[in-house]
């Protein structure tokens, strides 16, 4: 359902900022110069002219309760810079200034009023929750540069799902940063509730040469990288990097049941998601309560899959979270729990993948 704020239907986004051109002919020396890159190319990995100079504060998430089942949300997209390796800036198309973009969570039944407040001043950018049922023509449409947009659907399946920009070419902006998890708690709740003792999120994606479509249709990513969202204040809460989660790792005591709400935002890469030096005792696919199985080692997630994952850690050390792709753990899909006798951090060196 739609409710009348400022809304546009999709349009075209000019070509040249997207496609790839064709390759041109090199001339014939004794020694080769390297050849001339075409315009067209060059000027996709080009920052957009209106993204130039801009770099957005995070708009923080906006999420209240105004019934028993019905909650609002208001996001923003925005253009902020991300910093994906050491050293190495992004400017990032995303959600709230966050890439992923910020945790939203509500209940099995909700009613989710959505606003969309698009802050980029130069192309739409929209929203397509995984988590409803809705139509993509009436409720997943564009919103247009320095517009917001309100939508209402509703959240009736439980589990850990995939939000992302739907705009065409909908690569581009999921591989520009926007991406991120809703996840829906199940009414009845999870028959381990009770035994768990932590509680993480982590997220996948990747990252390709700056606003490439056609490094980000053919080529591979230059990085993988895991990330963490906050579910309780105090909480860490990170950018998709190669390094956070391995410098400031995750927290753990001896002998607590950790629960990982998981979800591979892709754009285009599976993952085999895997917690070194433990088995995973209880896995909910896609997070739903239905979808249960035991004692499993990795859980496959294809892009925009989710699931939960549950197990003990029994001894103190670093626990490696991975995916068991492990090309992709080279480009940085690594992330470390750090078990200490009494959850704390106590200095110590610490192991990674």
């Amino acid at each position: 359902m739609l409710k009348g704020k400022k809304l546009a239907l999709p349009v075209l986004v000019s070509a040249s900022l997207f496609l790839a051109a064709c390759g041109s002919n090199a001339v014939k020396q004794d020694v080769a110069p390297p050849p001339e890159q075409p315009k067209e190319v060059a000027a996709q990995t080009e920052v957009i002219a209106p993204h130039k100079d801009l770099n957005q504060a995070p708009v923080p998430l906006k999420m209240e309760r105004v019934g028993e089942h019905e909650v609002n949300v208001e996001m923003t997209a925005q253009i902020t810079d991300i910093e994906i390796d050491k050293g190495k800036s992004y400017k990032a198309w995303t959600f709230n200034g966050e890439a992923p973009g910020p945790l939203v969570v509500v209940n099995e039944g909700d009613t989710i009023n959505f606003t969309l407040k698009n802050m980029d001043p130069s192309i739409p950018h929209s929203m397509d929750f995984h988590a409803v049922h809705a139509s993509p023509s009436k409720s997943f449409i564009d919103v247009m540069p320095n517009e917001s947009g309100t939508f209402t659907y509703k959240a009736s399946n439980p589990g850990v799902f995939m939000y992302h920009c739907g705009t065409k070419p909908v690569l581009a902006h999921i591989a520009n940063g926007m991406h991120g998890v809703i996840i829906v708690k199940p009414k009845n709740g999870y028959p381990t509730d009770n035994q768990i003792d932590k509680e993480f999120v982590i997220v996948q994606n990747e990252w390709y040469k700056y606003n490439d479509l056609n490094d980000m249709t053919n080529g591979v990513p230059s990085q993988v990288v895991f990330s963490t969202k906050a579910l309780a204040e105090g909480q860490p809460n990170t950018n998709g990097d190669t390094y956070s989660l391995k410098e400031k790792p995750l927290l753990a005591k001896v002998g607590d049941r950790i629960r990982i709400y998981v979800n591979n935002v892709g754009p285009n890469e599976v993952s085999s998601f895997h917690v070194v030096g433990t088995v995973f005792d209880d896995v909910y696919i896609d997070g739903n309560p239905a979808n249960h199985y035991k004692g499993m080692q990795t859980v496959m997630l294809p892009a925009s899959g989710g699931a939960v994952v549950e197990f003990t850690v029994v001894e103190e050390g670093s626990y490696s979270i991975v995916t068991h792709q492990f090309n992709h753990v080279q480009k940085g899909a690594a992330a470390i729990i750090k078990v200490t006798k009494d959850g704390t951090d106590d200095g110590s060196a610490t192991m990674s993948h």
